[in-house]
C-alpha cells in the first residue's frame, strides 16, 4: 500500500525551490555542495508546509532534469532527507515527503500557537489581539440575560438570529448602504461566511482571482475546496489595487469569483481609495464575476487625520448583482467571538441558507446575543475604540523597534489594520521563519501569503505585540536574521538556498 496521498511535479517542485531567494555569500563563506543545498530546499518546503507531508516526490530523472541538475546531486539530496527523517521511499510506490518524529506537521495557513507556548515564544504569527475588557464580560453577561426565551426552541437558526440580522442591516443602511434583514445571513466567522460562497460559487476547478498578496488562511480554504487562484499584483506601497493588472486578468481569465480586501489589506495595510473600488465594481460586473470584499479590517482605522473612510465597496453596487460582503467581530473585537457575516441580495442568502443544511446548519445563539448586545448599546463603539488604542500603540512599538533593530528592511507603515507587509533586505522570509522558531520568535514568511512560490523575500508583522514585548520580538528576529546570513543551523552543513 502506498504511503503518499498526493503528489508534487517535477516542474512545480522546480519552481518553488527557485522562488526561495538566495542572499549574496559573504567574504570566507564556504557553499554547501549542490546536493546539500537542494536537501535543505526540499525540508524548508515542508517545514513551511508549501509541500505537503505525505507528498510523492519526482523521480529523480525527473527532477534533475527540471533543474538542469546531474541525477546523482538529486540522489545524493534524497538519500539526505532519508537520513534525517524529512523522506520516506518504498521500491514500486517512489519517495513522499514526512517529518521526524516527535516534529509537529506543519500547517498552510496561520494556525495561533498553542496558549502553552507563550512564556517562551513571541508569537507574531496570528493577526490577533486580546478581547477589549469589560466589554467582553458585560456582552456575554448581558447575552445570557436574553438567552432564555432562545433556550425554549431548538437553537438551529441557519440565516441568524433575527435581532442581530436586523441590527446588522441597520449599521449598513446607516452607512449609506440602504440594507434589508433578508440580505444578511449570520456565519461561524469571516471564514465560514468565506467557505460557504465559495461552495456556493466556485466548484472544483473553478478560477477564483485573488490578490497578490493576500490572507493566507483563505488562499489554503480555496485551494482545499479544489479552486484555481488567479493571482492579480497589488500596486506598490500602500496605493492599493493596479486596476490595469485587473481588468486584464478579469478580461482574460473570466473568473467565477474574484476576493478582495479593501480596507487595510491583509497582510499590506492598503487602503483603497473610492475611485479604485468603484472602477474594480464595474470591471467585475463587466466580466461575471463576483467579488466578495472582506470588510474584516474596515473598523481598524488608526490614524485621525481627518480623512474619512472610503464608502463600502457594495455602495457601488446598487442592484446587489455583483458585490457580497463579509464581515466579522474577529478583528475589530475579538478572534474568541466567532460571529462573522455576510450581506448580498437576498437570493443569494437564500441559496447560502439552504446549502447550509448539510454544513454547520447555525452559529452559536450565545455569541449572536453577544454582538447584538454590543451592537444595540454603544458597547461595539466603545470595544472598537479601545482596539483601535491598541493597535495604534502596538503598531508605532513594533515600527520603532524593527527600524532600530533591522534598518535595512523596508515597508510602508498603514494607515490601520493589524498588519505590516516587510522586505527583508534579501533575506528569505521562509528561512527567518525557520530561525526565528529557534530564537524564540514566531514570524510567518512571504510565500504563504502568495500563489506558488511568490513573496520569499517577505514577512507579515502584526501589530499584536507592543512596548518591551515589541523590542524584544525585533532583537530576536534580528538575531534570526543573523543566522540566515551567516548560514548557521541547518543540516549538516549551513542551510542554503538551491538555485537551479
Amino acid at each position: 500500500m502506498t504511503q503518499w496521498t498526493s503528489a508534487v511535479g517535477a516542474a512545480q517542485l522546480a519552481r518553488l525551490l527557485n522562488s526561495q531567494q538566495e542572499r549574496p555569500a559573504g567574504p570566507g563563506t564556504r557553499r554547501p555542495p549542490a546536493y546539500r543545498a537542494l536537501a535543505d530546499g526540499v525540508r524548508l518546503l515542508v517545514l513551511e508546509g508549501r509541500v505537503p507531508v505525505a507528498a510523492r516526490l519526482p523521480a529523480e530523472r525527473e527532477l534533475a532534469l527540471s533543474l538542469s541538475v546531474s541525477r546523482t546531486t538529486v540522489a545524493a539530496a534524497y538519500e539526505a532527507l532519508r537520513s534525517e527523517g524529512f523522506l520516506e521511499s518504498r521500491r514500486g510506490a517512489g519517495s513522499w515527503t514526512s517529518v521526524p518524529a516527535g516534529n509537529p506537521l506543519p500547517a498552510r495557513g496561520l494556525e495561533p500557537l498553542p496558549p502553552e507556548a507563550l512564556g517562551s515564544v513571541i508569537d507574531l504569527g496570528c493577526a490577533a489581539l486580546p478581547a477589549p475588557e469589560p466589554w467582553l464580560t458585560r456582552a456575554v453577561q448581558g447575552a445570557l440575560e436574553e438567552l432564555p426565551p432562545y433556550a425554549h426552541t431548538h437553537g438551529d437558526y441557519p440565516a441568524g438570529l433575527p435581532a442581530l440580522r436586523s441590527m446588522l442591516a441597520e449599521r449598513y443602511t446607516a452607512r449609506g448602504i440602504p440594507t434589508m434583514p433578508e440580505q444578511i445571513m449570520v456565519t461561524t466567522g469571516a471564514m465560514g461566511a468565506i467557505d460557504a460562497i465559495c461552495h456556493l460559487f466556485a466548484g472544483r476547478g473553478e478560477r477564483i482571482a485573488v490578490e497578490s498578496p493576500s490572507y493566507a488562511n483563505i488562499l489554503q480554504l480555496m485551494r482545499e475546496a479544489g479552486a484555481r487562484l488567479v493571482p492579480v499584483a497589488m500596486a506598490d506601497g500602500l496605493a492599493g489595487w493596479d486596476l490595469d493588472r485587473w481588468r486584464q486578468v478579469l478580461r482574460d481569465s473570466a473568473p467565477r469569483l474574484a476576493y478582495v480586501v479593501a480596507d487595510f489589506h491583509n497582510p499590506t495595510g492598503a487602503l483603497a481609495d473610492e475611485d479604485q473600488r468603484r472602477v474594480l465594481v464595474d470591471a467585475a460586473r463587466s466580466a461575471g464575476t463576483v467579488l466578495v470584499v472582506d470588510e474584516t479590517m474596515s473598523e481598524l482605522h488608526l490614524d485621525d487625520d481627518g480623512s474619512a473612510m472610503p464608502r463600502p465597496v457594495c455602495g457601488f453596487d446598487p442592484a446587489g448583482s455583483t458585490v457580497i460582503t463579509v464581515g466579522s467581530a474577529s478583528k475589530a473585537f475579538w478572534a474568541g467571538m466567532r460571529i462573522g457575516w455576510v450581506r448580498a441580495a437576498p437570493d443569494v442568502i437564500r441559496s447560502l441558507v439552504a446549502a447550509r443544511a448539510y454544513a454547520d446548519l447555525g452559529t452559536p445563539v450565545l455569541e449572536q446575543l453577544a454582538v447584538n448586545w454590543l451592537l444595540s448599546t454603544g458597547g461595539w463603539e466603545r470595544a472598537v475604540e479601545i482596539r483601535r488604542t491598541q493597535a495604534r500603540e502596538n503598531r508605532d512599538a513594533l515600527v520603532a523597534a524593527v527600524r532600530r533593530e533591522l534598518p535595512e528592511w523596508e515597508f510602508s507603515v498603514p494607515r490601520g489594520g493589524l498588519t505590516l507587509w516587510v522586505r527583508t533586505g534579501g533575506l528569505s522570509g521562509s528561512r527567518l521563519a525557520e530561525m526565528g522558531e529557534r530564537v524564540g520568535v514566531r514570524v510567518p514568511s512571504g510565500p504563504r501569503f502568495g500563489v506558488d512560490g511568490a513573496f520569499e523575500g517577505y514577512v507579515r508583522l502584526p501589530f499584536t505585540v507592543g512596548g518591551a514585548v515589541a523590542e524584544e520580538a525585533a532583537a530576536r528576529l534580528a538575531a534570526a536574521a543573523r543566522l540566515v546570513e551567516t548560514g548557521a543551523g541547518g543540516g549538516s552543513e549551513a542551510p542554503r538556498t538551491f538555485v537551479a
